[in-house]
């Protein structure tokens, strides 16, 4: 049996490959939005949630690591974000389920600008 980590390592490389062939065949200077990248977040979504439901009720949770963390992971980290907003809004705490929405977009986007305005800083 293959150790967890190997098998998310090998989905990952799989999942960021896909993502960066997903974005290569839909890039378009012209349009100026990241078409690749929602379409990627999109699918993304959709797969993780036939496979919750299917790897669930075939009693086949041991795929997760591979299928789920791994590719579905390196493919885009938007459909275990997906996936943790549903759970929450599913079992009976759309409170939560809003403010894990919220603080995960507000809290990510401040940590980016943050990141770069301290690195703007350093390198000058």
């Amino acid at each position: 049996m293959i150790p967890t980590v190997i098998q998310v390592a090998l989905g990952g490389a799989i999942g960021a490959a896909a993502r960066y062939g997903v974005g290569v065949a839909l890039y378009r200077p012209s349009q100026g939005f990241p078409v690749g990248v929602l379409t990627a977040n999109v699918i993304g979504s959709f797969v993780m949630g036939l496979l919750v439901v299917y790897l669930g009720q075939k009693m086949l949770g041991h795929m997760n690591p591979f299928l789920m963390t791994g590719v579905l992971g390196g493919f885009t980290t938007f459909s275990a974000f997906s996936l943790e907003a549903y759970t929450l809004f599913e079992r009976g705490t759309p409170g939560l389920a809003a403010v894990y929405v919220g603080a995960s977009v507000v809290l990510s986007l401040g940590a980016l600008i943050a990141g770069v305005m301290i690195m703007r800083g350093v390198l000058g």
